[in-house]
């Protein structure tokens, strides 16, 4: 058995479906990890959505923001925007499946024998692997439960930017939101920036990529991750980045994951 990830699909069904036939994927045998934004901006996200679904149990996907925005779109919570993809699905007969399929997927999966967690921006850096998982179940609990309407109202916004387990209530859930599907720089104190979104070197000097912060403690997991892509890809010690920007005419990209440490690369170069 094979097991591959891929990088954020965005809606680019067609370089998706390529891209399995690259690598050879054999649903009966194989898995593919998505790490998450399987959704927007590209030009089917209705198709994507639905070939990732119809994978059933050979595909394992994680909730990107781009996925949750989705989510609160379709109750009204928030209004599409501009260059969003995803009228489609609201309007698609299988629609009320879809989203309910969507809303129960997790925030992170953890391989243990692969000793690999699959996670769409990052750990925060104050997070070992085990409580990366804890955390992220907190807030499954509740996007899978009836209270999901009032979890997709208050996740939105900036703060807290900065970790204690003495957060409670929407708070809490929000800063953990953010950390596994908006992060990309924080400071020296750990505290979250979201205004800095390009590739590592270009921001402040005061600021760290999350994977870089001298206090992290997520070190003897391999890290697979995606949202990042003015990063792009790249394998470095036990990280590997996926969102090679296929949506905005670069790469999809697949890595064999259960091969060597840092295994194989395939990539697929996407319409613009």
């Amino acid at each position: 058995m094979a097991v591959y990830a891929i990088g954020d699909i965005q809606g680019c069904a067609l370089s998706f479906e390529e891209l399995l036939e690259k690598i050879d994927f054999d649903p009966e045998t194989d898995r593919v990890w998505v790490c998450g934004d399987i959704v927007n901006r590209g030009p089917d996200s209705l198709q994507a959505l639905r070939l990732v679904k119809q994978l059933g149990s050979s595909a394992i996907t994680v909730l990107g923001n781009h996925d949750l925005h989705l989510l609160s779109v379709a109750e009204k919570i928030r209004r599409p925007r501009t260059g969003d993809t995803v009228k489609a699905i609201l309007r698609a007969c299988d629609r009320d499946e879809l989203l309910h399929w969507l809303r129960h997927q997790p925030l992170v999966h953890a391989d243990k024998e692969m000793k690999t967690i699959m996670v769409h921006a990052g750990v925060y850096p104050g997070w070992s692997g085990k409580q990366v998982q804890k955390y992220a179940s907190e807030v499954q609990a509740v996007l899978q439960g009836d209270d999901y309407r009032a979890l997709l109202k208050n996740m939105y916004g900036r703060k807290p930017v900065k970790w204690t387990e003495k957060l409670t209530g929407w708070e809490r859930y929000r800063f953990i939101i953010n950390s596994l599907t908006r992060m990309r720089y924080c400071d020296k104190n750990a505290n979250l920036n979201f205004t800095q979104k390009g590739r590592p070197g270009s921001q402040p000097k005061r600021l760290y990529p999350w994977y870089e912060h001298p206090e992290l403690k997520c070190k003897s997991w391999r890290i697979i991750f995606g949202h990042w892509s003015s990063l792009g890809y790249f394998q470095e010690r036990n990280l590997i980045s996926l969102d090679s920007g296929c949506v905005w005419g670069g790469k999809l990209t697949a890595v064999r994951l259960d091969s060597a440490a840092h295994g194989p690369c395939w990539q697929l170069n996407c319409p613009g």
